[in-house]
């Protein structure tokens, strides 16, 4: 039943053209159909329960249209709010980067998005810890995925981190594929965070404790 949504299949997740995320319509259609079927018997206090469950389930997996900004910046991955900007060495290429941190809470949008277009050179998946995904440890203890681009502005390393609830990274891309500015890459389930690492002489264009959008908001400057 899960396929009969294409939740799995990469090509209509990435080119979602649905209000939601493909991989919650399975949840949707169960809580619908329980709500439908207490109203049937008459439970109608149940029935309320389930319709509450079901809108919040649309709610939180919803994957707005998100229109590509113009060119000059790299976008945030995720949707969320910037916890942390630091020099530090990548740990994923031992080069030395400009690592932001975004926080992703359980009422963001959990749908990912590229930062800036290039090849996917390297993606391994690391099993881990479900630690708060604000704590700093989390970015090397908890369970994640790390994905390698090489673009025009050099190695760009974006992190998809699991975090106290989140126990489901989706990843929609694969190895060799060239990946486009805004293009939606996977998700994260409930509360999570993205850490994205950018070569170290790159401009930020955000600060500690601003909110940022997926695939709209801008996070460093670029020189095309």
């Amino acid at each position: 039943m899960f396929n009969l949504f294409k939740a799995d299949e990469p090509s209509f997740n990435i080119y979602n053209q649905l209000p939601v995320a493909r991989p919650g319509l399975i949840f949707i259609a169960l809580g619908g159909v329980l709500f439908l079927i207490s109203l049937l018997v008459g439970w109608f206090c149940l029935a309320a329960i389930f319709c509450i469950l079901t809108a919040f389930t649309a709610w939180f997996f919803r994957d707005p249209e998100r229109p590509a900004p113009p060119p000059g910046f790299g976008l945030s991955p995720a949707d969320g709010r910037v916890i942390r900007i630091e020099k530090i060495d990548n740990p994923y290429t031992n080069e030395p980067s400009l690592k932001v941190s975004i926080f992703m809470n359980v009422f963001n949008v959990h749908v990912n998005r590229v930062p800036i277009t290039g090849r996917l050179v390297s993606q391994v998946y690391y099993p881990g810890a479900f630690l708060n995904a604000s704590f700093d440890k989390a970015s090397a203890l908890n369970e994640r995925n790390a994905l390698i681009l090489d673009t025009d502005e050099g190695r760009i390393t974006v992190v998809q981190i699991a975090g106290l609830v989140a126990r489901r990274i989706v990843s929609w891309v694969e190895e060799g594929e060239k990946l486009e500015r805004n293009q939606r890459f996977g998700m994260i389930r409930f509360g999570s965070r993205v850490d994205l690492y950018l070569p170290p002489e790159s401009t930020v264009l955000v600060a500690e404790g601003q909110t940022v959008q997926a695939g709209w908001s801008p996070i460093w400057q670029t020189r095309a």
